[in-house]
């Protein structure tokens, strides 16, 4: 991990412009949108700066839902029976090229999750949208579930996480 970083909520005055974690939308998303869609409440961003404000990484957290009949057999027969259940959305996750392989998907996803259960608003899960097999892989390895017909969008129980946070305490 980088030395003299904070996760916090994106401001404005934070440095952008020479954000690039490799992927061109991530990075357009950061440098042209994100601005508009927490102005409209479409989604909350997060980012990890350094002492000077330079964005290093960021991710993004909407409201969304999961239809049940997505949900494995096995999880779905656990869940009331309503149409739907509510979930988060971690829509972008990216961590500038310059920073990478010092573990801050890692710290940006445990402090989304994290973000997450300490919310007074209930969601069962966690969704994300794998862009590629390397994001399947990052998401698998912490416990994402794929859904039952895509194999790149996958899911996270959140009481999972409960569970764990409870034996830590």
């Amino acid at each position: 991990m980088l030395p003299n970083i904070k996760i916090t909520a994106f401001d404005k005055a934070y440095l952008r412009d020479q954000f690039d974690c490799g992927v061109p939308p991530l990075n357009q998303y950061l440098q042209k949108q994100v601005s508009q869609d927490i102005k409209r409440r479409i989604a909350s961003c997060f980012a990890v700066i350094d002492e000077n404000k330079r964005i290093l990484g960021y991710y993004t957290l909407a409201s969304a839902s999961i239809p049940l009949v997505d949900l494995p057999e096995n999880l779905k027969k656990k869940l009331p029976r309503y149409p739907s259940i509510p979930a988060v959305l971690l829509g972008r996750l990216a961590v500038d090229k310059q920073a990478k392989g010092n573990g801050l998907g890692k710290a940006l996803l445990g402090n989304a999750l994290k973000r997450i259960i300490r919310s007074d608003i209930a969601a069962y899960a966690l969704i994300v949208d794998a862009k590629d097999q390397s994001a399947v892989d990052f998401y698998q390895q912490f416990g994402f579930l794929p859904f039952s017909k895509d194999t790149h969008k996958l899911f996270f129980p959140l009481a999972n996480l409960n569970l764990h946070l409870d034996r830590e305490a």
